[in-house]
């Protein structure tokens, strides 16, 4: 069926809506690299790492060693730890509270053009079959006139409409199987946060009532 046909000719095979797909497609894989590098970046550094160096700065009370320190690393944990740093510093309230604010900005960041896959991968396969549908009432329109001497056109019409539900769901395999291991990531960096936000709330607690 693809004998001597380009990449143009196949697309025109399945329709407009392969090339809908396509495009689909190219924003589908621009967002996995992006997120896969950004991913990989923030998970350079361990929980257990960096909670390790905190603790330590903070036990000594070289704040601002610990504000440099955050500043240098490249991962959620860093602006939660900063924050509840900074409000302890600052007496501004409940330290916790801080963190809080800074781990849900933290996960929306973390979030951003996700939903981008999960909408591909949701949509993509009704946009295939949208396309098989149109081909196959094309295919017996064309049967309608001319007659059932042209059932092999028929078939033939069939055959390239199917196209459209292969691109379909080319396109949302990936997308769904990127978008739930990109879900999974982000629940870890949160339980991270929350880990994070909890051990540095307790370590500053532990040295005000020392003080006291």
């Amino acid at each position: 069926m693809f004998e001597g046909k380009n990449f143009i000719d196949i697309l025109n095979m399945g329709g407009w809506t392969l090339f809908v797909l396509l495009g689909a497609s190219i924003l589908s894989i621009t967002v996995i690299c992006f997120k896969s590098v950004e991913f990989w970046t923030k998970s350079k550094v361990t929980r257990s790492q960096f909670m390790h160096r905190l603790v330590e700065k903070i036990k000594r009370d070289r704040f601002e060693d610990v504000l440099d320190f955050c500043d240098t690393v490249d991962s959620p944990l860093a602006p939660v730890a900063k924050a509840g740093i900074i409000a302890f510093k600052e007496n501004e309230g409940n330290i916790g509270e801080s963190m809080e604010r800074e781990i849900m900005i933290q996960t929306v960041k973390l979030e951003q053009f996700t939903t981008i896959l999960g909408t591909l991968g949701s949509v993509a396969v009704y946009i295939g079959l949208f396309g098989t549908v149109l081909g196959i009432i094309r295919a017996f329109h064309d049967i309608s006139k001319m007659g059932s001497g042209g059932i092999s056109v028929v078939i033939g019409g069939v055959s390239e409409a199917l196209i459209a539900t292969a691109a379909g769901l080319f396109v949302a395999i990936p997308a769904v199987i990127a978008y739930n291991f990109f879900t999974k990531l982000i629940d870890k960096f949160v339980v991270d946060m929350e880990y994070c936000s909890s051990a540095v709330e307790d370590t500053l607690k532990g040295k005000t009532e020392k003080w006291l």
